[in-house]
């Protein structure tokens, strides 16, 4: 079996953060998906699980932390900055908070960060790989 990972994420409102994630570009496999939770791929190795507070609640008895707090950074990469762009715009444009902090620009590399409906921290970057130094 491959390595791959699977974020769990506690969200207050399946159908919104739903289509948040599929506006970023996530893919919903429905196999996965109910009224309580929805699995969201971002990648072949990369998908999120969207869980309600009352499924998470099954997982653990930990307490869900207020959307502000920030308990995790999760950053995806792009293949472009105008992909960088085009994702801070769709979470602002879908109940999420673009540029919760200081862009980053450092020429050959570029990022956004951004907040989901919940809180969730988010950040989309791009990085010029033909520009970094080959390892040795």
């Amino acid at each position: 079996m491959s390595r791959t990972i699977t974020v769990s994420l506690p969200v207050s409102d399946l159908n919104a953060s739903k289509a948040f994630y599929v506006a970023l570009g996530f893919e919903n496999n429905p196999q996965f998906t109910d009224g309580t939770a929805a699995l969201m791929k971002w990648s072949e190795s990369i998908s999120v699980m969207l869980l309600t507070h009352a499924r998470w609640s099954t997982f653990t008895t930990r307490p869900i932390p207020p959307s502000t707090s920030s308990e995790v950074a999760l950053n995806v990469s792009c293949d472009s900055r105008e992909q960088v762009d085009a994702m801070n715009k769709a979470a602002a444009e879908h109940g999420g908070t673009a540029d919760i902090n200081p862009v980053e620009e450092h020429g050959t590399m570029y990022g956004r960060d951004f907040a989901d409906p919940d809180g969730h921290i988010w950040g989309a970057m791009w990085m010029d790989m033909s520009a970094m130094p080959s390892g040795s």
